[in-house]
């Protein structure tokens, strides 16, 4: 089967598509014949060497899909044909791939094999960030960092449908306008405008009461000026390539929370606590309440070109690779 294998730590150049033998499901698995495959920003930094706990080259990108099982291991109530979506461990970025059938969910009738890759990820992340973590209530106000970004599209319209009042950072106008399409009452580009002022000023200097935070760096650090008092923060990455610093006495003189959240540490440690969001989820996409945002499709061979598309800050919605 044909794959994209990152052969060494660095630049988007060490992504090569090799052939390596189909995989076979063991215990509690299954095989998927991948129809497209989410990129996620966890996939650049590990690519580069700089993610906590990452795997090491060779090795095949990828912890999202969507598409038909293929095969079935023993114990496993999955069937050969199923459309699903949800988690692999790695090895999405290829023509099949393993899967625990416990982090499978069923693709609903209306939504493609594209927006079905771009469901798990960016919706649990949204919504355990938002409610489960950050205990998000529909008379709040929450500041959505990269808001035009995967998870920023999923947390809008959240956040929007839940009742909040929602503002949101991203880099272009053309971002911002679908941001606002989607439920964002305060477009901020931040290239333009300081977040921090524009916050503050729309809410007569109060600040909001929730910051969701995948940048880290000093976009952390600013963040926190936008916190009312008992404001909280929940940091769920690092895209800038830098950790963020936070100044513990300003935490504690205006009681500020942050909280970290990382996706597949969560689901190992209480997957409970993550996936129970999965029916609601679900069902509001089948309903139409909620829709993936699917920005840009690639090539599975066309996976360098896809990283660099993302880490040049052109995309919006969610990017994916189709095999």
């Amino acid at each position: 089967m044909k794959v994209a294998e990152v052969t060494e730590f660095g630049g988007n150049e060490y992504i090569e598509i090799n052939e390596r033998e189909k995989p076979e499901p063991g215990s509690g698995e299954v095989r998927i014949e991948v129809k497209a495959a989410g990129i996620n920003f966890a996939d650049i930094m590990q690519r580069r060497g700089h993610y906590q706990g990452g795997p090491e080259p060779p090795y095949v990108p990828g912890m999202e899909v969507a598409g038909v099982v293929d095969a079935v291991g023993e114990g496993v109530g999955r069937e050969v044909g199923d459309e699903v979506m949800g988690f692999v461990e790695e090895g999405g970025y290829a023509e099949y791939a393993i899967a625990n059938a416990a982090g499978l969910f069923d693709l609903p009738e209306n939504m493609s094999f594209e927006e079905g890759a771009g469901f798990s990820v960016q919706f649990l992340t949204a919504h355990n960030c938002l409610f489960e973590w950050g205990d998000m209530t529909e008379d709040e106000s929450v500041l959505i960092h990269a808001a035009a970004g995967g998870v920023g599209t999923a947390a809008v319209q959240l956040a929007s449908n839940a009742g909040a009042e929602v503002f949101g950072t991203a880099s272009t106008e053309e971002k911002l306008e679908l941001a606002a399409e989607l439920g964002c009452d305060h477009p901020i580009q931040y290239t333009e405008e300081d977040f921090v002022e524009q916050v503050n000023d729309s809410t007569d200097g109060d600040g909001v009461d929730l910051v969701l935070d995948g940048i880290g760096g000093e976009t952390t650090t600013e963040s926190l000026k936008a916190l009312t008092h008992f404001g909280r923060m929940v940091s769920f990455g690092a895209a800038s390539g830098e950790p963020g610093q936070p100044n513990t006495a300003d935490l504690l003189f205006n009681n500020h929370t942050i909280i970290g959240y990382h996706l597949g540490q969560a689901m190992y440690r209480d997957p409970g606590r993550v996936f129970q969001a999965v029916p609601k989820l679900t069902g509001q996409l089948e309903s139409g309440a909620l829709e993936v945002i699917v920005g840009t499709s690639f090539d599975l061979e066309d996976a360098a070109e896809a990283h660099q598309y993302i880490e040049d800050r052109k995309s919006s919605g969610k990017v994916v690779l189709t095999p």
